[in-house]
């Protein structure tokens, strides 16, 4: 998965053994014993770090990560690889503390539920035994001809009711307070939730967080990056009538997605058929690059629809991270960016400057 749910431990300590590496060949030069022990890991994560310090880049695991991913696009098969064995081999989620919260949330949401059922059984069998001081009274009445019993008879009745009315308006009133605290509760998990789980990506809130630190991160490091939107090409979806066909293709598109994203971008769901990703460390020109891969790939991507081979199209708007536009304002232009790819039947991605 791209963005956050990457390995950041693994990065933490591969930044840290680089560094000391680099501190060590300083001081000593680069001595037989450890040059021998170096891996080919050891020495990419050595690059990095230059490169991080050449671009007068603080050596943060953040920041580690993200030149780790870029720069070893240009590596080898073989050391792509085998990082990426080790990255799975220790693959774990960082988020230990949101995973936490919410847990801790849906257990108040089921214990708020077990209330509610337990309150309503309550209701059911005090209205049960209602029933059968009403059958007893009715008994009574038809036992007996005498006014003045037959008084005291509806008497009683009168007296169970009101003591009846009386304990179910109290669990009424509980009933209440335990269905807003569940609905407040199953509130609350929905505006933590960071996944969207029919495309399998990250959602729209997570995205727009996401846009708001990077907004920071660029103003404080004066580096580049950038945002692009995709959807399914008009072209192709106004030739498709059926709407599950088209949910269909635009779950293929997000898996394209994930798989061709690098651990530091972040796929996202924006809605409405579109889905986002940003491009950290990014420049409009590499973001181009970025695009036009995405589109070739999708172009070579078929699917059938009632014996008919469908070819799938995308169209892609781009736009860099401006650190005096707002995160709407950002998001705008990059949905611009698809409205003037379609203005031109040649092109599939477009740029706004």
């Amino acid at each position: 998965m791209s963005g956050s749910l990457h390995n950041k431990k693994y990065y933490e300590d591969e930044a840290k053994r680089a560094v000391e590496l680099k501190q060590a060949e300083s001081s000593h030069g680069k001595a037989p014993d450890i040059a021998s022990k170096l891996t080919g890991l050891d020495s990419y994560s050595q690059e990095v770090v230059e490169s991080l310090i050449a671009d007068n880049l603080p050596v943060t695991p953040n920041n580690f990560a993200l030149y780790f991913d870029r720069n070893l696009e240009n590596k080898s098969e073989t050391l792509r690889k085998e990082i990426s064995t080790m990255l799975e081999l220790e693959e774990h989620s960082s988020n230990d503390e949101n995973i936490i919260l919410l847990e801790k949330n849906l257990k108040q949401g089921f214990s708020s539920v077990k209330n509610m059922l337990s309150v309503t059984a309550t209701l059911y069998k005090n209205i049960t035994l209602m029933m059968k001081i009403l059958a007893k009274r009715k008994r009574e009445l038809n036992s007996n001809s005498d006014l003045t019993a037959k008084a005291g008879v509806f008497f009683l009745i009168e007296t169970d009711i009101s003591k009846l009315d009386a304990i179910l308006q109290k669990q009424n009133m509980y009933m209440k307070k335990v269905y807003e605290d569940t609905a407040q509760i199953v509130k609350n998990v929905e505006n933590e939730t960071i996944f969207d789980n029919q495309y399998g990506v990250y959602n729209k809130r997570y995205l727009i967080n996401r846009i708001t630190k990077e907004i920071d991160s660029v103003k404080k490091l004066k580096h580049s990056s950038s945002l692009i939107f995709i959807e399914l090409s008009n072209e192709l979806t106004d030739t498709i009538k059926n709407p599950k066909e088209i949910i269909h293709m635009t779950k293929i598109i997000a898996r394209l997605l994930l798989k061709t994203s690098r651990r530091s971008d972040t796929v996202a769901y924006f809605g409405d058929g579109r889905f986002s990703m940003l491009l950290k460390h990014t420049d409009l020109e590499n973001a181009k690059r970025t695009s036009a891969r995405l589109c070739d790939l999708v172009s070579t991507s078929n699917m059938f629809i009632s014996d008919r081979e469908i070819q799938l199209k995308i169209s892609i708007g781009i736009t860099e991270i401006d650190i005096n536009k707002t995160v709407e304002e950002i998001i705008v232009k990059a949905m611009d960016g698809i409205d003037k790819a379609y203005e031109n039947s040649d092109l599939d991605y477009a740029a706004i400057e």
